[in-house]
């Protein structure tokens, strides 16, 4: 039976919102938002993986798993990776590098790109939406994901392309979210990679597997999971999940 690994890589030194992971959202911190979505998501053993010690007393607090990681990594991937080598041993088959500022990601959807990943067909894994209005398109802070062909229900697509400002492009553009599964082979390939030119330009870790042809899949979800970058992105959350808890 596969070993699945849920990592959530969290700090708080978040440039463009600065303690982000301890920002509250209907009395409760971000982090454990996001945290209860991947326990709730049923697929597997969950771990917060952060420099900060408050981030790991509020998720200890809560009853959750927290590992206490170096403060030097570059990227939320260095992050995980110590947690699977040091902490897991090496052990498990399927690694999802889930980010903490997702807090109302659908657990379904976390179950649903861990299924896929038992099929073996692809290096690493990850979802994307529709945009949810046309200023997502010209939004830098909006990672868009580019595929061949139109996404849909329980299909998985190569991705061709990542970035961040708009571009032309023939291919179906997509919003990404921000959750990546790995196999094993690949975690540790990936971060075995020095980091690329494009990689660095457009600051978005994924491009450094498609350089280095590694396969991505995308798959589509339906729902729309807003990832907090600013204090704009946090207002909207709150008043989405605020209203999302009245129903």
């Amino acid at each position: 039976m596969n070993k699945i690994a849920i990592i959530i890589p969290s700090r708080l030194d978040a440039q463009r919102l600065p303690n982000k992971p301890l920002k509250l959202i209907n009395n409760k911190e971000m982090i454990l938002h996001v945290y209860d979505s991947a326990i709730r998501s049923n697929a597997g053993e969950v771990y917060v993986a952060t420099p900060d010690e408050k981030i790991i007393d509020t998720v200890k607090n809560f009853g959750g798993k927290a590992v206490k990681t170096s403060n030097n990594h570059e990227t939320g991937t260095d992050r995980i990776f110590e947690v699977f080598k040091e902490t897991l041993n090496s052990e498990p088959n399927i690694i999802i590098n889930l980010q903490g500022d997702m807090p109302n990601l659908d657990p379904q959807a976390i179950s649903n790109l861990v299924s896929y990943m038992g099929k073996n067909k692809c290096d690493i894994g990850t979802l994307a939406s529709d945009f949810n209005s046309n200023d997502e398109i010209d939004n830098p802070n909006v990672v868009k994901v580019a595929v061949k062909e139109k996404l849909s229900n329980d299909i998985f697509l190569n991705a061709f392309d990542f970035f961040r400002e708009k571009i032309n492009s023939t291919y179906h553009l997509y919003h990404h979210i921000g959750i990546y599964a790995f196999t094993n082979k690949a975690l540790i390939r990936y971060v075995s990679l020095k980091r690329t030119k494009l990689e660095l330009e457009r600051k978005l870790e994924q491009l450094r597997a498609l350089e280095n042809k590694m396969s991505i899949h995308v798959g589509y979800i339906k729902s729309y999971p807003l990832s907090v970058d600013t204090e704009e992105d946090l207002i909207k959350i709150k008043n989405l999940m605020g209203k999302n808890e009245k129903i």
